[in-house]
């Protein structure tokens, strides 16, 4: 049997490992793969890669590839969600504010620096025509628990969130969404520590074999809509919709998404050269 760690945030998206690991599909192929939930998202997950504390990750896409850029030895292996994500921009729903123009000059929250709240506030606020140095600040606050506790108490302004999970927080207090930031790419990807790759590249095909298989009959599973409903605290309602606008994909990342991703990088002065792709994807 052979071991292996995956991260990922503790969200719908990532329901079809959960599923497979709990019928344990992984060991039908001699593998026993563990699962490790990162609260924190796309910046505690590079950290714990960097460490070697896990060997691959389900993570955010400009994160990963702005991570290995700047010297995290891992390759993205396949896009895992290729549909974007949609972020919500939410404040407290105690605060003055009312409109995303707003809060120009004012402070994100974010998870921490290199995450996906922090590299989509640069994306929002390029959307918005601000001034990327001088109208963007920024309030460390870890993650979506943080944030709840954060802005009520005014520490940050506001905080870019996926906007279904979110919105339980929306509709029963304490946040209000002034409105959306989606992704100009796929949204999740597979990550692989070099070091495994070139170690058990076998192992990790038949990983993704296996989650492959599942992510394609996803939609198709009978009450899948309820089970995300029951587990992640979200309205049916808003499951369905949520579900109606996500795919899957089994795919590697294009080069010409990947070019897109680095020139937005670069762009907002977020990486300071572009990479070539045998760097960045397997």
């Amino acid at each position: 049997m052979k071991n292996f760690k995956i991260g990922g945030v503790p969200e719908h998206f990532n329901l079809p490992w959960y599923l497979t690991l709990r019928d344990k599909e992984y060991h039908e192929v001699a593998i026993n793969l563990r699962w490790f939930d990162f609260a924190g998202g796309t910046g505690q997950m590079c950290k714990a890669l960097r460490e070697k504390e896990i060997d691959m990750a389900v993570i955010l896409t400009e994160g990963i590839v702005r991570d290995i850029i700047n010297g995290n030895e891992c390759k993205i292996v396949q896009v895992f969600v290729k549909t974007p994500l949609i972020w919500g921009i939410h404040v407290a729903d105690n605060s003055d504010y009312k409109s995303i123009e707003q809060l120009k000059g004012t402070k994100a929250a974010i998870s921490r620096y290199g995450s996906g709240s922090h590299l989509m506030s640069y994306v929002n606020a390029e959307q918005q025509g601000w001034d990327t140095e001088k109208d963007l600040d920024f309030e460390v606050i870890k993650n979506l628990s943080g944030a709840l506790e954060a802005l009520p108490e005014g520490r940050g302004d506001y905080f870019m969130w996926e906007k279904f999970m979110t919105k339980p927080h929306v509709d029963n207090g304490p946040l209000n969404i002034l409105g959306e930031c989606p992704t100009p790419w796929p949204c999740f990807v597979i990550a692989v520590r070099n070091e495994v790759l070139e170690k058990d590249p076998n192992a990790i095909q038949a990983i993704l074999d296996i989650i492959n298989n599942t992510t394609i009959e996803f939609k198709e599973i009978p009450s899948i809509d309820t089970m995300i409903s029951n587990r992640y605290g979200i309205e049916l309602e808003d499951v369905c919709e949520w579900l109606s606008l996500t795919e899957w994909s089994q795919e590697q990342l294009t080069e010409k998404q990947l070019e897109m991703i680095q020139q937005k990088l670069l762009q907002l002065d977020l990486i300071s050269a572009v990479a070539p792709k045998d760097q960045i994807l397997y």
